[in-house]
């Protein structure tokens, strides 16, 4: 099952719009792990666990692992996925953004190393940058498009001169992304909750691309309104939230206090569909 199709089949199964990002931190571990990056692997596989029914998707962050030399530990990890919700997707959070023999090897590690059904990529290099990801049958790319931190305003919207009707940088992408770059059918964008015009501005240029929601949660994006503007359907958006449900709690009840906030929000992105 390629990457789209598997997004919108656990999207159906679990009766789901949410993404649960790992971000492991080990500072704010729970009290009997707090601070030991040697438990990386068993706090996010508790997470993993108490919440596989509820996601359409996990997307592990891997700055969070490689900064604590525990790589190998974020393979395990995405093993364990594979045993305990084959049926979820993995996407390989890495924004990874380069050219050429250097791009492949990305590609290797996002793909053949950690097994990844999708990875997220900056493509402000071009398509040749992106290609090398497309050469994967069935695997996913999410490139960045209208992000949810301050910093996209100095690029993302700004008006392209040379070009027909004056798009902004975002909107070319989505088009690019609805069109063009999408050669093997598993393209995604990135666009963050805070923007929820922007997620609509996108959802209108690109109807039929998944779309990748960060920013509901601890960023503060309104999940009624991002669901209005991008929700066309089971696996249209991965609407995701990360430290709302890992650090629910810091206590031995981190799982199931993770669970909690997972269904909560679940339940409330159902809501704002149905209305």
């Amino acid at each position: 099952m390629n990457f789209v199709d598997m997004l919108k089949d656990a999207a159906t199964r679990n009766q789901s719009m949410l993404c649960v990002g790992l971000d492991p931190e080990p500072a704010r571990f729970p009290t009997h792990w707090q601070g030991n990056a040697a438990h990386i692997y068993d706090f996010c596989a508790a997470i993993v666990d108490a919440t596989a029914d509820l996601v359409c998707a996990f997307k592990p962050q891997i700055a969070y692992f490689a900064a604590h030399r525990a790589e190998a530990q974020l393979e395990q990890l995405i093993a364990h996925m594979r045993r305990v919700a084959p049926h979820v997707p993995v996407i390989l959070d890495a924004k990874r953004g380069d050219i050429g023999s250097t791009a492949e090897q990305y590609a290797k590690e996002a793909f053949e190393r950690y097994e990844a059904d999708a990875v997220t990529l900056s493509p402000f290099m071009g398509f040749d940058s992106v290609a090398p990801y497309l050469k994967y049958p069935g695997k996913g790319a999410i490139l960045l498009c209208r992000t949810s931190n301050p910093g996209g305003d100095d690029f993302q919207p700004q008006h392209l001169a040379d070009l027909p009707g004056q798009p902004r940088l975002y909107e070319h992408l989505a088009q690019l992304a609805q069109g063009a770059w999408n050669t093997n059918g598993q393209l995604g964008l990135v666009v963050g909750a805070t923007y929820p015009q922007e997620v609509a501005a996108v959802r209108r240029l690109a109807p039929t691309v998944p779309l990748l929601i960060p920013g509901v949660g601890a960023q503060g994006g309104d999940a009624e309104a991002t669901v209005k503007a991008g929700y066309t359907g089971p696996g249209s958006v991965a609407i995701n939230s990360s430290r709302a449900v890992l650090y629910a709690s810091s206590g031995a009840d981190f799982a199931a206090a993770a669970r909690a906030e997972a269904l909560r929000t679940r339940d409330l992105l159902n809501a704002a569909a149905a209305a």
